[in-house]
């Protein structure tokens, strides 16, 4: 390729490698978009928002500022926000019985949902919660698992782990608003949200040690990053149980609360920080969250063109125009995401 034309050995190696390497991971950036600069010539993949998909009508208002509920299942109840909250989605988990513990059903229906979602041009922040009072997510349906043959046991886990990789995967701001205990395979879909909020008298950890096995649903992965190899190592290997508090001081969430009467403090400070998003640029944001997510799995090198190429796709839109007049106009910025 032109970047490397000219030089000589193991150095024009490395940067087409690394151009190859960008390209890959903006590949979710828009259709037929292109590299800026040095890497001109390498086409970007299909887009990350595609066109929106759009939710069934009917049922009776949540409450005020609240949309009719979009999906008539029990166990995941899926809110599109309205009013001043326009552009909120919410996702709640309601399995009162079984503590919101994922079965293969709340599997799948996480999996429909999310994969909804993801291609929603109107979607503008996804805050994933419980509909149940003390419980975020007690993780995997042990009753379910008892019952299911060894053969079963290892595509429900690939299958369970895909859904949590769909959130991680999601290209809009995601918050777990954890009220109550998160266990195992719950903590794993609240690491797998962009910022955690919870309650001090919340409950999180990944205990799967205790019954001889290791978290399958990224959570290997995912806790180191968020707090260290070190401690994730410890809290792994002892199965510890950490509230509000703890968690928040070992960086494991961003924000604890205090309980309230409610039971939904967690709840409230997430649609807060969504309500912090809404103004801003919705493409900016979504290439800000790529940027992000990709650039840490690199080298520094590689992560400052992977930025490159994000920010290079922020420039020929409408959105940073209507930015730049409503500056210099003195007035709010009215976005589309175009």
């Amino acid at each position: 390729m032109a970047a490397a034309a000219g030089v000589p050995g193991a150095l024009g190696t490395l940067r087409a490698g690394r151009a190859r390497l960008v390209a890959a991971y903006c590949a979710g950036i828009g259709p037929g978009w292109r590299l800026p600069g040095s890497w001109t010539g390498l086409p970007v993949g299909p887009a990350i928002w595609a066109r929106g998909w759009t939710p069934a009508a009917g049922g009776a208002a949540w409450r005020r500022g609240y949309s009719s509920e979009v999906k008539t299942e029990d166990e995941l109840r899926v809110r599109y926000l309205e009013e001043e909250n326009r552009g909120i989605v919410v996702l709640g988990i309601n399995r009162a019985y079984a503590k919101n513990s994922l079965s293969k059903n709340l599997v799948k229906m996480l999996s429909k949902a999310v994969d909804a979602l993801k291609s929603d041009k109107k979607v503008r922040t996804i805050i994933v919660r419980s509909d149940v009072p003390g419980i975020f997510c007690a993780g995997a349906d042990l009753k379910e698992r008892v019952k299911m043959h060894s053969s079963e046991v290892g595509p429900f886990v690939s299958k369970l782990r895909a859904v949590i990789n769909e959130v991680a995967n999601l290209p809009v701001p995601t918050i777990a608003a954890i009220d109550g205990l998160a266990l195992g395979g719950g903590l794993e879909l609240a690491l797998a949200c962009d910022i955690r909020v919870a309650a001090s008298s919340a409950k999180m950890g990944l205990v799967e040690t205790k019954l001889a096995i290791i978290p399958g649903g990224g959570g290997t992965q995912r806790l180191p990053r968020a707090i260290g190899m070190s401690l994730a190592k410890e809290l792994i290997f002892s199965a510890r149980v950490l509230d509000g508090q703890e968690a928040k001081a070992v960086g494991l969430i961003s924000h604890v609360l205090e309980q309230n009467q409610e039971g939904d403090a967690a709840y409230r400070k997430a649609l807060d920080l969504a309500r912090e998003f809404l103004p801003q640029g919705p493409v900016a944001i979504r290439v800000a969250k790529l940027a992000i997510n990709q650039g840490m799995e690199v080298d520094l090198v590689t992560g400052l063109a992977i930025e490159e190429a994000c920010y290079a796709q922020t420039v020929p839109t409408k959105d940073r125009l209507e930015g730049l007049l409503a500056f210099k106009e003195k007035r709010t910025p009215r976005y589309k995401g175009e």
